[in-house]
């Protein structure tokens, strides 16, 4: 085909507005060279493409995410979400191949989100893009049902691989991380020098975390859909498991545990 291609910025800056339902999103001309090079690996997807499901709870990041995929012949975004319930609803729309997965989401948890996504959609793949520690993070996706884990930090292209990849039936992480995985799985042991919030379930960890970002029991009990003395109860067993003598220890030991995670 003999179709030129332009770099130049649309007409309205640079965003795009969705195309109506089921339309998916327009795709933006690529660079020749670029279409080159993905002309063999793209022909075949750009008939069929995959479909992705966007989940974070920063506009800005959807957004960029979006223009990423777009230059892609072989993916397609059908959808957006900021959080859980409004991905799940999402999901009975547009049927993705595979999720893009924030563990930081408007109404809840990312890893609570992966579980359902198990239960209720368990032929859709899961990618967790995140900008918390993949060190602590990592292997709970990865038990919660997550086939990956990028970090937001990684380049544009790692997160187009690490989609492809997914979709391919591979395991994603970073060298070091999966390094440390495989010595685990071969010691047969938990590692002994990890950090004591290693100890937690995944929702004690979401307990501590909103603790640390300044919610009380009954708005911790709200966004969690549980009761407040279920929420002290998880009190209780992080206080112990922590080795914390109070209240307000935990609430320290909450606000430094979130502050180390959003400057990892």
């Amino acid at each position: 085909m003999n179709e030129k291609t332009s770099n130049a910025a649309p007409a309205d800056g640079g965003l795009r507005k969705p195309c109506p339902a089921g339309t998916g999103y327009p795709k933006r001309p690529a660079a020749p060279a670029a279409a080159a090079a993905r002309s063999a690996k793209g022909a075949k997807g750009a008939r069929n493409p995959q479909k992705v499901l966007i989940v974070d709870d920063h506009p800005l990041v959807r957004e960029g995410i979006v223009s990423l995929l777009s230059a892609e012949p072989d993916l397609e975004v059908c959808a957006e979400a900021a959080g859980a319930h409004e991905a799940l609803g999402a999901m009975e729309q547009c049927l993705p191949d595979i999720a893009l997965v924030d563990l930081k989401l408007t109404d809840g948890s990312g890893l609570e989100l992966i579980k359902d996504i198990q239960v209720r959609f368990p032929k859709v793949r899961v990618l967790v893009l995140s900008m918390r520690d993949e060190g602590f993070y990592a292997e709970r996706v990865l038990r919660a049902g997550a086939r990956g884990y990028v970090t937001k930090e990684e380049g544009r292209h790692k997160v187009v691989e690490g989609i492809r990849r997914v979709l391919a039936g591979q395991i994603v992480l970073s060298e070091a991380m999966a390094t440390k995985v495989m010595a685990r799985i071969v010691r047969g042991a938990a590692r002994a020098d990890g950090s004591p919030m290693d100890a937690l379930t995944d929702r004690e960890v979401e307990v501590v975390e909103m603790i640390g970002a300044g919610l009380a029991t009954r708005q911790i009990a709200s966004r969690l859909h549980i009761s407040p003395k279920t929420v002290d109860s998880h009190r209780e067993h992080i206080k112990r498991k922590l080795h914390l003598a109070s209240a307000a220890d935990l609430t320290r030991h909450a606000i430094q545990w979130v502050q180390c995670q959003e400057a990892a």
